[in-house]
């Protein structure tokens, strides 16, 4: 019956089922020098929890303090600098778009500024223009390549015909 109940509690103990009394029971049945030979194995296991249950640990420890770095501080000044920054120019841009469009009021000037984009545009497209002179002469020998293949193609209907 004892047996049967040991057995019992060694299941429950493996599940993680067994409450406080119940683990008692078994560290007092696995301190006996009687035990079930089937059982021997479980008794290394519950003379160590007895032996370490009493141990103590004696050090000091040392613990960290709570000391901020001054470069969280100095993070926190950075975006608030930022922010003041980003404040202020806003607001002076906004003044300014009120009073200054963009616009030249004066015709000629106007034109010539038209002139000097449009003269820039201009150079940026005859560059890109210049470097597709290259695909002509690529052309070129890709029709010399077709002309290689109809050529080819001729001569392979010529010898075929002689077999």
């Amino acid at each position: 019956m004892v047996l049967n109940k040991i057995e019992h509690l060694l299941e429950k103990y493996e599940n993680g089922e067994t409450t406080l009394q119940e683990e008692q029971q078994l560290q007092t049945y696995f301190s006996q020098d009687k035990i079930e030979p089937h059982l021997e194995v479980y008794r290394p296991l519950f003379a160590y929890f007895k032996a370490n249950q009493n141990e103590t640990f004696n050090k000091d420890i040392a613990l960290k303090t709570n000391k901020k770095p001054i470069y969280a501080w100095l993070s926190v000044a950075a975006i608030a600098v930022l922010m003041l920054g980003f404040y202020f120019k806003s607001t002076q841009n906004l003044s300014q778009t009120h009073d200054d469009l963009g616009t030249i009021q004066d015709p000629q000037l106007a034109y010539e500024e038209v002139v000097r984009s449009l003269e820039l545009i201009s150079k940026s497209l005859n560059k890109g223009a210049s470097t597709m002179g290259y695909l002509e002469s690529y052309n070129k020998g890709m029709a010399t390549v077709g002309y290689i293949n109809e050529l080819e193609h001729s001569s392979n209907i010529i010898f075929t015909t002689k077999k």
